[in-house]
């Protein structure tokens, strides 16, 4: 569903913020999610000289997005799906993504996107879609509850992964043409 990468990317954007250099962060110095060496190593393929990544453009943002975390996997998924998917890529790292999505469908969980596991994301009709979101969203609090930096970052990840759900519903909704059922942000809030 590549229709879907400007509310995609507009979500997450929203949900990063602007810069920080959070001492409790591992990623350190980081502009709207891109670490400093992520843009560093974005720059040098480029042919650029290497810069502080809170000068990056938001085109250069976009950019690593979409080539980082959005593509290959992302349209290939149901609506909805793909921003609880792209939302993890971007917070936690590909490799944990997919591993979550992996769980999700009931796959071996090897952190690789391949046939089966994309087999299985070709399963999910449209009826499914909405409780797989529950379901990826309910993975995503318990990874982060497993992590050590859950005491500084816990309250964020929580009303995060719950916008972020939201949002996926909505997306899910308005490409079904549904209006949602019982899914209100209040209801969301309670998972």
């Amino acid at each position: 569903m590549d229709e879907n990468w400007n509310y995609c990317l507009a979500a997450i954007l929203l949900e990063e913020g602007g810069n920080d250099d959070d001492p409790h962060d591992p990623g350190g110095r980081t502009s709207r999610g891109i670490i400093q060496r992520e843009y560093n190593a974005y720059r040098k393929r480029k042919g650029l000289s290497a810069q502080d990544v809170w000068k990056a453009s938001d085109e250069e943002v976009a950019d690593i997005y979409s080539h980082q975390y959005w593509l290959p996997f992302s349209p290939q998924m149901p609506s909805g799906v793909n921003l609880m998917y792209f939302n993890m890529c971007v917070n936690a790292g590909p490799v944990q993504a997919n591993k979550l999505l992996q769980r999700c469908l009931d796959v071996g969980d090897d952190g690789h996107i391949g046939l089966i596991t994309l087999g299985a994301i070709d399963t999910i009709d449209d009826n499914a879609v909405v409780p797989f979101i529950h379901a990826y969203a309910a993975r995503c609090m318990s990874f982060y509850r497993s992590l050590k930096g859950f005491k500084y970052f816990g309250k964020g990840w929580t009303n995060r992964t719950k916008t972020i759900e939201a949002k996926a519903i909505k997306l899910t909704t308005l490409h079904l043409g549904q209006i949602p059922v019982s899914h209100t942000s209040d209801d969301s809030q309670s998972a």
